[in-house]
């Protein structure tokens, strides 16, 4: 991993902690939120406050979310919002804790500036034992103040105040305001600088959670399934209508275009796709002379085009589909049938514009691993953990490969491979809502191929 480090392919974009007066802050926050303090002078945290050298300190690197459904926070600055979130369990946490930290910036800005705010997404269990515990967390509330409680103590002097002026005879009562002079010293004058923070909640019907392997659950979509990593029959029986697992490759194709959630990553010859598509079937070379034992020198596309050529008939099936698939692109072959059955099928969809683009993105990627460009944007922990695995041949190219195409220029990157940002506005409009337009003289059934066929080998 000391390669993706030093290439800011890991861990970048944290924020630094070294001052002693923040570090101080910092060891209250722990301190009260799971009772230990660290003993270091300088890290980096996330967005949620978690330090990576703190994890290897205590040797635990959930030390801020101990039983993986509640995650707890720690905020030293707003900057926090720009970082990365680290050691995710559930694909909503980073878009909750944005939207918190957006939605209370003045507040959060000028509490962090006396103190450190520490909270905690909140799920609708204490804990996950099983997994039709994830069925339950439906909405996320959040709930923080600092650790000297200033929002608590200003929302009392707000109420002592009301009293204050209520009753008539509020300023003979030497109680009441010697109780409200000493909260004042803590808050400052809450009726010219007001503090509020209050809890907010949010919905997560459709999310990914990286307990038990790794699992996706659609519980807002017409028709709602469940779709699993390790062998559903692990699982035993999920309170959901539909379940199924990475084996089940027809019946997640029919299931994303039910729900309308993919369209086909060519749009129509000439589109420009085709550097997209020689840039898969690269990846598929890579992991092809990696599994082979095979030298291709520093990867580049001639040497890889060499390799193709020695393969020959024994180029696996999903480089042939996408090479077919490229050749209709620049007009130089015939319409393919890229039926779900065909291992080049996930390689050719991408997610549609809607709010769950990034998540089917997600999914995609697990079901096309070897277009790790895709994998490393969308899916940075099942990445690592592919990473781990690769040899240091291949983990060398991809690294260059991220560092030099990707990291450059990522919104530009995300745009050309996922297409642009939809507004809000435009999720209500009808052709948002329609399913993917012909490609060519015709469309068959789904994003490509045949109609669908509910079987799997």
């Amino acid at each position: 991993m000391k390669r993706l480090i030093e290439k800011g392919l890991m861990y970048g974009n944290l924020i630094e902690v070294s001052s002693p007066q923040l570090v101080a802050r910092y060891n209250r926050a722990l301190k009260a939120l799971i009772g230990r303090e660290t003993t270091l002078t300088d890290f980096h945290i996330d967005l949620s406050g978690f330090s990576p050298e703190i994890g290897d300190e205590f040797d635990d690197p959930y030390y801020l979310n101990p039983n993986g459904a509640n995650r707890q926070f720690i905020l030293l600055s707003t900057a926090q919002k720009t970082a990365p979130l680290l050691n995710i369990r559930f694909s909503t946490a980073r878009g909750i804790l944005v939207q918190f930290i957006e939605a209370n910036e003045a507040q959060l800005f000028a509490l962090t500036a006396r103190d450190v705010v520490a909270g905690e997404l909140q799920g609708s269990v204490f804990s996950v034992e099983k997994p039709d515990q994830l069925f339950r967390m439906r909405r996320v509330t959040v709930e923080a103040d600092t650790i000297g409680g200033h929002v608590a103590d200003a929302e009392k002097l707000a109420t002592l105040i009301e009293r204050f002026r209520r009753e008539p005879d509020g300023w003979r009562d030497e109680a009441l305001i010697q109780q409200m002079i000493g909260l004042a010293a803590r808050t400052g004058d809450v009726t010219r600088v007001p503090i509020h923070l209050p809890a907010m909640a949010f919905e997560q019907h459709d999310f990914w959670s990286g307990l038990f392997g790794g699992i996706y659950i659609f519980q807002g979509q017409k028709f709602p399934a469940a779709i699993t990593r390790r062998p559903m029959m692990e699982f035993g029986t999920l309170p959901i209508a539909q379940v199924m697992d990475f084996s089940h490759r027809n019946h997640i194709a029919d299931w994303l275009d039910r729900n309308q959630l993919v369209e086909p990553v060519v749009q129509a010859r000439g589109s420009g796709a085709g550097a997209i598509l020689r840039q898969k079937m690269d990846f598929i070379l890579v992991n092809v002379a990696d599994q082979l034992g095979i030298d291709i020198g520093a990867a580049r596309r001639t040497e890889l085009r060499k390799l193709a050529y020695r393969l020959g008939e024994a180029l696996p099936q999903e480089f042939l589909g996408l090479a077919a698939m490229l050749a209709w692109t620049e007009e130089a072959g015939p319409w393919p049938r890229i039926s779900s059955e065909h291992p080049a099928y996930f390689y050719t969809i991408r997610a549609r514009p809607g709010p769950n683009r990034d998540l089917i993105n997600m999914l995609l990627s697990e079901l096309a691993l070897m277009d790790v460009r895709q994998l490393f944007i969308t899916h940075k922990e099942r990445f690592y953990e592919e990473y781990r695995s690769w040899s240091d041949t291949k983990r060398q190219y991809v690294a260059d490969f991220l560092e030099r195409e990707y990291k450059v220029d990522k919104e530009g990157a995300r745009e050309t491979l996922f297409g642009p940002e939809p507004k809000m506005d435009e999720l209500a409009r009808p052709e948002m809502q329609a399913g993917p337009k012909p490609v060519g003289d015709r469309m068959p059934a789904g994003p490509w191929g045949k109609p669908f066929q509910r079987r799997d080998r």
